[in-house]
């Protein structure tokens, strides 16, 4: 059966071949706009789902995986920074504090129609940064394309006081804990 990544991350797939089983990656078109009062763990676990479905194919028996993650400080929801000036900003507001992060893992077979979804919530707690230290992190790292602008799996994890939660790469952006349970609920066992 065919294993099909629907997302157009190269973290995710990086961490998905981990696994050491052969997928394609077809990311899909999905609206990420959250709806009115969407709670933020709803929120990113209504995108998974939704780009595993956008990523299945019509007629081939497939298994298909749809992730999504959101930083949480006070309730708002960071998103992506996409320019260096608002990846500071995000990162200056993190200083100091605790920011929350939602992951939200979707499988689908879609030859049973079953589907199975989880969100896996992380505790990020940042150092207090020096804004010299801030803008040469970002310099760097150049983190414009994740969630909080931080990258725990590169230099961002100097940022970083602790962290809490049961999956370290739930934080990348592919919980691989959860996904081999997921897998392994659908007949793919690992190793």
């Amino acid at each position: 059966m065919r294993l099909i990544l629907g997302s157009a991350s190269p973290y995710r797939a990086e961490l998905l071949r981990r696994l050491g089983l052969p997928f394609e990656q077809i990311p899909g078109q999905v609206d990420e706009t959250p709806n009115r009062g969407e709670d933020p763990a709803a929120y990113v676990e209504r995108l998974a789902i939704a780009k595993a479905r956008a990523a299945m194919p019509p007629d081939e028996p497939a298994l298909i995986i749809g992730s999504d993650q959101a930083a949480v400080l006070e309730g708002e929801i960071l998103g992506k920074a996409e320019t260096p000036e608002r990846a500071i900003a995000q990162l200056r507001r993190a200083s100091g504090r605790c920011v929350e992060f939602f992951t939200a893992l979707a499988l689908i077979n879609n030859t049973t129609g079953a589907g199975q979804s989880a969100v896996i919530s992380s505790r990020v707690h940042f150092r207090r940064l020096s804004q010299a230290s801030i803008a040469r992190y970002v310099e760097r790292e150049r983190p414009l394309d994740c969630a909080g602008s931080i990258k725990v799996e590169g230099l961002g994890i100097v940022l970083l006081q602790r962290l809490e939660g049961d999956d370290p790469t739930a934080l990348i952006g592919l919980p691989l804990i959860r996904l081999t349970a997921m897998l392994a609920a659908e007949g793919v066992h690992l190793p």
